[in-house]
């Protein structure tokens, strides 16, 4: 009878997956055995395993090289790491390793830039992609490093404000980007994107704002919509149409070279995902070229801004299930040692799915169940997987520890969630290890930050 929770993943989905596979009726994730890391250090704990972000960097660029090589296209690739999809110094260190250029979002970021300068991480010939609404401390910072002969520093423009703040900040020659507010999904709440200048607003803005302008060089144009890259028709369109007006922008202004179609690859979710990125990526690069070659302008340098691709599969938590709770004649209860809430606060606030695998018991029977956080909160639930609307575990043995990892959780978790700060109910930050290889291949682990104690949230709160 096939009743073991192995003989259900095997039933319903291709599994051995190359990042995924057992030993020993235990899963282990690009070979890293988990329950090692569970038997060294406990749980709950993030752990972020970084060659994957280095893996997903070069796959992109493998893809874009072949399309660029297939279609003899005549503008070159430039990646750009998101630097909002997750600050940590291993991360931008793993990604800078790599040849990128950066993308920022705030003032802060700076602050993070200005840092890896002076280990020399960043050279003067690094694009640094400065997006997001421009308060004075940030205006002050992107001048602060044109000045500094950081040419490739280019502030996109989201209004007329922004460009005059720019203008009064910079005494010398610097380039600019303008941001296009795109259409959004019929779906999504508003018309238009809140951020960048409208459609038919693009070519005149330039010729009212920028073009008298002479210190000013604007070189790039910038597209992204909410719903990231799809292979949609909505996608397709929105994209035509941007790259439409660069075609238009570009007969009016020569310095302009370059379209950033922005980010939103999406990242594996569940056993089932399916994402032909060399084929869109084919697409893209064929359709942009086949525009520009009708209207007769050069074809641009395209720039991408992948942050949860770059970063998202590279990491992981792994929780306990520390006791069941029936509710009802149909709902059983698993309750984790942690909080959703917490530890991976898009499963709450917008409903996303990660991909969830127990990581020991494969070999045992199964059973249907929901999981709850530990905060007091009626969301703080896990009540379906991303190819199903049910959870399926290893039965509840109260005498048998269960252990459940969530996967390609590396992006945005940790800053929406507040790492280190103040968490609901008091639930206190997990441990968090960074996993590498040595020069040799082999596994390496540490702790990059303990668990978050008592005392650190009584400083926080005023009470010490």
């Amino acid at each position: 009878m096939k009743n073991k929770y192995i003989d259900f993943i095997e039933q319903n989905f291709n599994f051995p997956q190359p990042e995924l596979k057992l030993e020993n009726n235990q899963l282990n994730f690009h070979d890293i055995n988990l329950m090692d890391l569970v038997q060294k250090y406990g749980t709950p704990f993030k752990f972020s395993y970084l060659p994957q972000i280095s893996n997903n960097i070069n796959r992109a660029k493998t893809w874009f090289e072949k399309a660029i090589t297939k279609h003899d296209y005549q503008g070159k690739y430039n990646y750009c790491y998101c630097t909002k999809s997750s600050h940590f110094k291993f991360i931008l260190d793993e990604a800078l390793s790599n040849d990128v250029h950066i993308e920022t979002s705030s003032a802060f970021d700076f602050d993070i830039l200005f840092s890896l300068i002076k280990e020399g991480k960043i050279q003067k010939d690094r694009f640094i992609v400065c997006n997001g609404y421009k308060m004075d401390d940030y205006i002050k910072h992107i001048a602060t490093l044109i000045k500094q002969g950081y040419e490739n520093c280019i502030p996109i423009i989201d209004n007329s404000n922004e460009l005059n703040h720019l203008c009064d900040a910079i005494d010398t020659n610097f380039k600019i980007g303008m941001r296009i507010a795109s259409e959004e999904d019929p779906t999504f709440e508003f018309y238009t994107s809140r951020l960048g200048i409208g459609y038919r607003d693009i070519v005149p803005f330039y010729k009212k704002e920028i073009a008298q302008k002479e210190h000013i060089e604007l070189k790039m144009l910038h597209f992204f919509i909410n719903t990231g890259i799809r292979d949609t028709a909505y996608y397709w369109n929105e994209l035509l149409k941007s790259v439409n007006v660069y075609i238009e922008l570009k007969k009016v202004c020569p310095s302009l070279d370059s379209l950033n179609i922005g980010g939103g690859f999406p990242v594996k979710n569940s056993l089932t995902f399916e994402f032909d990125y060399e084929y869109v990526i084919d697409i893209i690069i064929e359709q942009i070229k086949k525009a520009c070659d009708e209207a007769g302008v050069p074809v641009p340098n395209i720039f991408t801004e992948f942050g949860t691709f770059t970063v998202g599969e590279s990491a992981g938590v792994v929780y306990e299930v520390l006791y069941q709770k029936q509710q009802n004649d149909r709902e059983k209860w698993n309750m984790i040692n942690s909080s959703f809430i917490t530890t991976l606060p898009d499963t709450w606030a917008i409903g996303k799915r990660f991909l969830m695998l127990p990581i020991n018991r494969w070999n045992e029977e199964y059973e249907r169940c929901f999981l709850g956080g530990l905060t007091c909160d009626s969301d703080d639930y896990y009540n379906s997987g991303q190819e199903s609307n049910a959870i399926f575990l290893p039965k509840y043995d109260k005498n048998a520890p269960l252990y459940l990892g969530f996967f390609n959780t590396g992006a945005y978790q940790e800053s929406i969630g507040g790492f280190g700060g103040l968490q609901h109910c008091l639930i206190p930050t997990p441990k968090h290890i960074v996993i590498d290889r040595d020069e040799d291949g082999n596994l390496t682990d540490y702790l990059f930050a303990p668990e978050q104690k008592a005392d650190q949230i009584l400083k926080i709160l005023g009470y010490k």
